[in-house]
């Protein structure tokens, strides 16, 4: 099984919707198919503000990543976030999750992109360990935070 990305386009909408109602489901995100496609559908137009990719053969993919850009100064620089991350559960376990996070990474920062951050349940240990696996860590005082407008 290969984490190859295929960036997403329009034509790839109706796999990668069906990916995130998965991953929407698995998470209890409660959210109406026409929202989830309003929120996928720019991005795969390709607007400048992120980029879904696909995971896997574009034909039948077995996941999917979402990253969105921002800007710190911070970090001096364009900076992004993955918004959402996920592989079908029967394939799980095999690395590629890992290696999707590998990957990314190093091709966006060869577009000038200088960090990389996300959001993690805390009591989600396969999760957190996935996230330390690939380079990130925690930022101790820091929170995510967010309001919803």
């Amino acid at each position: 099984m290969s984490a190859a990305l295929t960036l997403a386009k329009p034509e790839h909408l109706d796999k990668i919707t069906t990916l995130a109602a998965a991953f929407h489901a698995e998470e209890g995100i409660e959210m109406s198919d026409e929202a989830r496609r309003a929120g996928l559908a720019p991005l795969l137009d390709g607007i400048p503000h992120g980029a879904a990719y696909l995971i896997g053969p574009p034909r039948a993919p077995i996941g999917y990543i979402v990253v969105c850009f921002g800007w710190s100064v911070e970090f001096g620089g364009l900076d992004a976030i993955i918004d959402e991350l996920f592989i079908r559960p029967g394939v799980r376990g095999r690395g590629i999750a890992t290696e999707t996070l590998m990957s990314l990474p190093r091709a966006l920062a060869g577009a000038g992109l200088r960090a990389i951050h996300l959001e993690v349940d805390s009591g989600n240990e396969a999760a957190v360990k996935l996230y330390k696996r690939a380079g990130f860590v925690t930022r101790d005082r820091y929170m995510f935070m967010s309001k919803t407008l």
